[in-house]
């Protein structure tokens, strides 16, 4: 209606506020800082941006599925491994969408499950990373883990050496 009374520049103004209010709606602007800053490296600054999100679960379902990853990715050492898992597993199940954040996602809860001890939960996730990592962006990470779980030591052999105090070492000759 602006355009038809000759008001161009109101406008041109409602056009730009209209298109900023969509975009918002659509996209967090947390979680495309996040993003963003995951690309150019800096962790510390996305995970200050990803924990600005207080209820992922009004977001859209996709957008709620890259939060949760985020953070599972990021905080794991705050959170610690059973509930980074837990997110990683509910990003998995709200859908992500491309096939490389699903490689990233079950390559990362593969790592998760070799470190508490899950040797073949660990090695069926990675073949399914290996499924979805069409692009062969991730083929050397995967494989690199699944020749470490080769040499990694079974359920039994980790749970004997706690008991045992370690592994106790030789002196050298």
């Amino acid at each position: 209606m602006m355009f038809y009374n000759g008001y161009w520049g109101w406008g041109i103004v409602l056009i730009l506020l209209t298109c900023i209010v969509g975009l918002s709606f659509f996209r967090n602007e947390n979680m495309v800082l996040a993003l963003n800053s995951m690309r150019t490296g800096d962790t510390e600054k996305a995970s200050k941006y990803i924990n600005k999100i207080k209820h992922p679960q009004f977001l859209p379902k996709k957008q709620h599925a890259y939060v949760l990853l985020l953070k599972a990715v990021l905080n794991t050492q705050k959170l610690g491994f059973s509930e980074s898992e837990i997110y990683l597993r509910k990003a998995m199940s709200l859908g992500l969408r491309t096939g490389q954040d699903n490689a990233v996602a079950r390559m990362h809860l593969a790592g998760i499950c070799a470190q508490t001890g899950r040797k073949k939960e660990s090695l069926t996730l990675l073949a399914e990373a290996k499924k979805f990592d069409s692009g062969g962006m991730m083929k050397e990470q995967i494989s690199q883990m699944q020749r470490q779980l080769k040499v990694a030591p079974s359920k039994n052999q980790m749970r004997m050496a706690q008991m045992m105090g370690g592994r106790k070492k030789t002196p050298r000759r």
